[in-house]
């Protein structure tokens, strides 16, 4: 029986902090206790192979390159890069681009990209994103709440299942050239779905996101180990807010001065590609905010030419990892 056959027997409706239905510990967590659910979900859970597996294998292959956008750290500009990298890659009217909002509890894409207030639609195929451009389509559980101010208070069970779900269900086309999974700070429970549902059709790799100070590079060591545990091959790290750029005199001033050598200084003693600096620029904030395009506004900014730089980078590294497998 599947997680889902399962909510449909629910006696009453999941409590505040159920674990879910889907989850190993259904049933048997603190939460679960008093429930009217408690013995439906500890005794139907399927053992064995999870059965949606080969769905969601099936979904991924349609996928040329998955991209994971972390950040050890919070307040780096990692939401905010995935949104320019988006717009950076479907500005080649022949690639069509996915982006998938994975921070459950904090959704900012939907915002950044244009597309406050929109809903998911479902069909026989699937759930259809939300397309902000003819080739740049979005996923996010900001389309699912009816009413944005709601707090998501998940349990790591529950933020599995809807992860399951989008990478599952969500109908991107025929063919998707790139998916840029955006994932929230840390190495927790949406990290370790979301690696262990696309194990088996392989991950291009990760693009980390930091800034130039030391208390930002600690948590990215973290994230970079848990690459290497994961088995996630790592593209290369991006040194967001890297120095400020005055629009008007061009003087470049040091706002988060790199006490240890940033990013640059980390890659080169870990031995890992270093795809470049995005100085800081204040209308990057605006355009976000409104949800408009930076490349469109402001194509000579400095910060224009260092994240397209930064992307070409990219997608150099991911042919040199796609030719090093075709020769191994």
């Amino acid at each position: 029986m599947s997680p889902s056959q399962i909510e449909n027997k629910l006696i009453e409706p999941e409590p505040e902090h159920c674990p879910g239905p889907e989850s190993n510990v259904a049933g048997k967590d603190d939460a679960c206790k008093g429930c009217a659910n408690q013995e439906i979900c500890s005794s139907q859970i399927p053992k064995g192979p999870d059965p949606d597996l080969p769905e969601i294998n099936k979904r991924l292959s349609l996928i040329k390159h998955k991209i994971l956008v972390l950040s050890g750290k919070g307040g780096v500009g990692k939401s905010t890069f995935t949104s320019m990298l988006s717009w950076a890659l479907a500005a080649d009217e022949d690639l069509e681009i996915g982006a998938m909002d994975l921070d459950i509890c904090g959704p900012s894409l939907p915002k950044m990209l244009g597309a406050d207030g929109e809903s998911i639609h479902q069909s026989n195929s699937g759930w259809t994103p939300v397309y902000v451009s003819d080739n740049l389509g979005l996923m996010s559980i900001s389309f699912m709440l009816p009413d944005q101010d709601l707090a998501i208070i998940w349990r790591g069970g529950k933020k599995n299942g809807l992860i399951k779900q989008f990478l599952k269900d969500v109908h991107w086309g025929d063919v998707l050239d790139y998916l840029i999974v955006d994932t929230p700070p840390g190495t927790s429970d949406e990290h370790l779905s979301v690696t262990s549902y696309m194990k088996e059709v392989g991950i291009d790799g990760a693009l980390i996101v930091t800034t130039p100070q030391e208390v930002a590079l600690l948590d990215v060591r973290k994230e970079i180990d848990f690459c290497k545990k994961a088995g996630i091959k790592i593209l290369g790290v991006v040194e967001n807010m890297s120095g400020f750029v005055c629009p008007n005199c061009k003087h470049e001033s040091q706002i988060f001065k790199p006490t240890t050598g940033g990013g640059e200084a980390l890659c080169k003693e870990l031995n890992i590609p270093f795809l470049g600096s995005v100085p800081l620029d204040p209308r990057i904030g605006k355009c976000c905010d409104s949800g408009e395009c930076f490349f469109d506004h402001y194509p000579d900014s400095p910060a224009s030419n260092a994240i397209l730089e930064v992307v070409d980078r990219l997608r150099d590294q991911i042919e040199l990892n796609l030719n090093s497998l075709k020769i191994n």
